[in-house]
Formats: structure tokens, C-alpha cells, sequence
């Protein structure tokens, strides 16, 4: 996919679109636990690195695709309700907020959405269990209102369209190579982001131009208008 090169600069950004899952939230650690465990009751047998490659940022009907095409294997009809009912569960016990959101949001000044390929019911559990629900104020666009999913650029196109923000006016946070493609596709400023447990110790970026932080903290040293300064 032709990806656009960004010429927004630090002084025009006046949105900061966040992927949730990994990125606001540490949950890719337990969707990757409670996938994989129940796939392996199905016979398909995946480990981290398939995960992380297929799974990664992309909506389930992609990931149903890419098994029926790797073991096939056509996933039953009731397994994405299975799924969801079984991780939500888990969802509830141990889901938190990646380490130093809660600061770094207080100090945004520019105005944040959420751009996700989560199901709107996952995405609405996890936003509630986290107390980021108010912090966002419904401003959340899914996978669901888009025809084609990351790593297309539609559903950042979306979200901005949405806020009523230029693309070129936008800056991505990201953790997964689909959604650095498709927000770099829409034209978009993107920072990866390795601080949640499913990345852990990865610094590198697959993308040229794309930096990659792994904490909060150094957010505001590449972006410092987009913030308050620290007391």
C-alpha cells in the first residue's frame, strides 16, 4: 500500500489519535494468552511470534482469514463470542492502564481520540474497567465502522474525519506494524509504542522515520507543544 509522506510538523498537530489495545491498555499480553489457549483446543497451534505477526493490530475477521489459510481450519460460528465472553472475563481480573498514561493525558493540551480495531463491546469494557472511558468522552471510532480494517488507512481517515481534523494534522501512537502502515497510508505523523507487556525490550521500528518510545515519558522530548511542562 502507497504510503504518504507526512509534512505536518510539531506546531501544526491538533490531534493525537491513540490505538487502545497496547497502547492505552496492557491487554495484548492477555488477548494473546487466551487466543492462543483456545485455538490449541481447536488443534491450531500458534506461538507469540505468529501472534505478534498476524494477530497484532487487525481486526478478527482478518485473523480468521489468515488461519482458514494457514491450517484450514474455518473457525466456528459461536468462537468470536467464546473469545470475547472468555477475555473479558480475564479483562475484569487483570487489565490496567500502560505505566505513565494517566500523567501524560492529564498533560495533552491538544484534543485525543481513539482509533482501534476492537470489537465496540471490548473496547467499551475495557475503557470502563480502566476508568479511561470519561477521559475519551466517546470519542472512539473500531474496526466496525470501516469496510476495511488496519492496515488500510480508513479507519484513521475516520476518526479524524470525525474530530474534524486534517489528516495532516493528526499524530498516531501505535504498537503494531498494521496500524503504523495504515496511519502513515492516511498521511499521518506516527510514534510507535513499546511500553505495554507484549513488547517489552523491543525498540526497534520496521518503518523509516518512525521513532519509537518505550514509555510515556519520553513522548513530550519529540513532541513538547502538545504538552504541558512538568511542575
Amino acid at each position: 500500500m502507497e504510503q504518504k509522506k507526512p509534512t505536518v510538523t510539531n506546531a501544526d498537530i491538533e490531534l493525537v489519535i491513540f490505538d487502545c489495545d497496547g497502547v492505552l491498555i496492557d491487554s495484548e499480553i492477555l488477548c494473546k494468552r487466551v487466543l492462543i489457549s483456545m485455538l490449541h483446543d481447536l488443534g491450531v497451534k500458534i506461538d507469540d511470534d505468529y501472534f505478534d505477526k498476524h494477530f497484532l493490530g487487525k481486526s478478527y475477521d482478518s485473523a480468521k482469514a489468515q488461519i482458514a489459510e494457514d491450517f484450514n481450519i474455518s473457525l466456528p460460528v459461536a468462537f468470536r463470542d467464546d473469545y470475547l465472553t472468555a477475555l473479558l472475563a480475564v479483562f475484569a481480573e487483570e487489565l490496567i492502564p500502560t505505566p505513565g498514561l494517566e500523567t501524560i493525558l492529564q498533560r495533552l493540551v491538544v484534543r485525543k481520540c481513539i482509533a482501534t480495531s476492537s470489537h465496540p463491546e471490548r473496547v467499551s469494557f475495557s475503557l470502563k474497567t480502566t476508568a479511561l472511558e470519561t477521559v475519551f468522552n466517546g470519542y472512539v471510532t473500531t474496526s466496525a465502522e470501516v469496510t476495511r480494517g488496519k492496515p488500510a488507512p480508513d479507519i484513521f481517515l475516520l476518526a479524524a474525519e470525525k474530530m474534524r481534523v486534517l489528516p495532516e494534522k493528526c499524530l498516531v501512537i501505535e504498537d503494531s506494524d498494521a496500524g503504523i502502515e495504515g496511519a502513515l497510508s492516511a498521511g499521518m505523523l506516527v510514534v510507535k509504542y513499546t511500553g505495554a507487556s507484549h513488547l517489552e525490550g523491543r525498540v526497534s521500528s520496521a518503518f523509516e522515520g518512525v521513532p519509537v518510545i518505550g514509555h510515556w515519558r519520553e513522548l513530550p522530548g519529540l513532541y513538547p507543544t502538545l504538552f504541558t511542562p512538568f511542575n
